[in-house]
């Protein structure tokens, strides 16, 4: 949630799956659009708008703050919750009130809820919204050469090998053999990530053309399943084979037990002459399995 420090009004609410940074630059995305460029944020310490464990060898910047700063967006961090009473207190009547507001709707997804919120944030600020002691908006629009999509996005540099290949997040990313990418053997590249899931690597101002080798191994370890989650995981191996494509074996040839001892064919003992035998006990017959039942049976 963004909240007006002014005035307490909800500028921005929304439900999501985790306070994660791709969520952080969804709202903040979708909060500029709506209203344009705060001058900055007010904000914890939550490792989202401030690297706690930042060294002398980096800027020391996160990933939102460094999407910020090229929107010309400071980030400023209270010492304590109480310093930001504002958005605490809201978040205090939220959860008491949004929770059984949602309740009385019959709402039970994420979908439903961020549907009903914009109604909900209208009546909330109708009620609990005090004007402000100043009238003018201080908040900026974007500049031309600023660009939304392109500064809300997860960026990280990697080195391009002799192979015109780098390595991120456990794939192996094969660039496009262009006469922009072959000059770029040993240079660092941009990798971004954006929000949607969409990747580029980026040089400059230039988009690279390139092919992803997924190195997560298809076969994965043996899971530690719970006994009341048992029929969830059978149901879902299940599934997973059905889609898995009939696995063969080598090439479909002929099985070992289908050939012969050695490569070379028994000799056969001339006519008229005894055959002899091997030593040892004689090898027991083969049963059938329902020979052998039936001989167990007949020893009780």
């Amino acid at each position: 949630m963004f909240i007006d420090d002014a005035t307490s009004e909800l500028m921005h609410l929304r439900m999501v799956e985790s306070e994660s940074t791709f969520a952080y630059m969804d709202a903040m995305a979708a909060y500029i659009e709506a209203h344009g460029k705060p001058v900055a944020l007010y904000s914890d310490k939550h490792g989202v708008f401030r690297n706690n464990t930042a060294s002398a060898n980096g800027d020391g910047m996160t990933h939102f703050g460094r999407a910020l700063e090229k929107l010309n967006i400071d980030i400023i961090c209270a010492h304590s919750p109480q310093a930001k009473g504002r958005v605490e207190r809201a978040n205090g009547t939220l959860q008491d009130r949004l929770v059984k507001a949602m309740r009385l709707e019959g709402i039970s997804t994420i979908a439903e809820a961020n549907a009903f919120l914009p109604g909900y944030m209208a009546r909330y600020n109708q009620r609990f919204a005090k004007a402000p002691f100043d009238s003018r908006d201080v908040h900026r629009p974007l500049a031309l050469h600023e660009d939304l999509k392109a500064a809300m996005v997860w960026r990280e540099q990697r080195t391009v090998t002799r192979a015109l290949t780098l390595h991120y997040n456990k794939m192996l990313i094969i660039l496009d053999p262009t006469e922009v990418s072959r000059p770029l053997v040993g240079k660092r590249v941009d990798v971004c990530e954006y929000p949607d899931g969409g990747l580029e690597i980026r040089y400059g101002v230039d988009v690279l053309p390139y092919r992803v080798f997924d190195k997560i191994r298809q076969v994965n370890q043996a899971a530690i399943v719970e006994n009341k989650h048992l029929d969830a995981a059978l149901a879902m191996a299940k599934l997973i084979q059905e889609q898995l494509p009939p696995r063969r074996r080598n090439l479909n040839e002929p099985s070992r037990r289908s050939q012969g001892a050695h490569m070379f064919s028994d000799p056969q003992p001339p006519a008229g002459e005894p055959i002899k035998r091997k030593r040892g006990r004689p090898p027991l017959p083969r049963l059938t399995p329902i020979d052998a039942v039936r001989r167990q049976l007949e020893s009780m």
